[in-house]
């Protein structure tokens, strides 16, 4: 069983994994979807607006704050192991710095900064749109449910 100190640090990692996995969720579920009904240079200059404001301290206290937890939890999980309870920290902790933090860092960032440089009312601004719209999308996806699945193995990593 995790106690302690372990305990606060996995209780905070599951919080910030289901925040973040949530955050994503809306923008998977309706966001994306409500910017692609908007005429493509105003759906661009809505995701530009909205990229600049992700990179505030509200988002970013979660976003790195939850990265700095899983590395904490997974780390104490290896030295002070509690067998399935640790296995279940590491899988959470892999599942968000993978599937959370890796994949934003490498994937959607450059998009973002991509997104940033086009005017959205050129054509190619709205071709990029149009791509943009799709991939990031997909892959967004992927964040949420990775941020999901994390929450839910610290959760399991509790019980266990």
């Amino acid at each position: 069983m995790i106690d302690g100190g372990l305990r606060i640090a996995v209780v905070l990692a599951a919080l910030g994994s289901c925040l973040m996995g949530g955050a994503f969720y809306a923008f998977s579920s309706f966001v994306m979807a409500g910017l692609r009904r908007l005429p493509e240079r105003e759906g661009a200059a809505a995701m530009q607006s909205i990229n600049v404001t992700a990179v505030t301290p509200p988002f970013m206290a979660g976003f790195m704050g939850t990265t700095g937890l899983c590395v904490v939890a997974g780390v104490w999980s290896i030295v002070d192991w509690r067998g399935a309870a640790s296995v279940w920290v590491l899988v959470g902790a892999g599942l968000y710095l993978l599937g959370d933090f890796l994949l934003t860092a490498a994937y959607h960032v450059p998009r973002n900064d991509r997104l940033a440089t086009v005017d959205p009312s050129t054509a190619e601004g709205a071709g990029y749109w149009k791509t943009y719209l799709n991939e990031w999308t997909r892959w967004n996806h992927v964040r949420a449910v990775a941020g999901l699945a994390a929450a839910a193995s610290f959760t399991l990593a509790l019980v266990v």
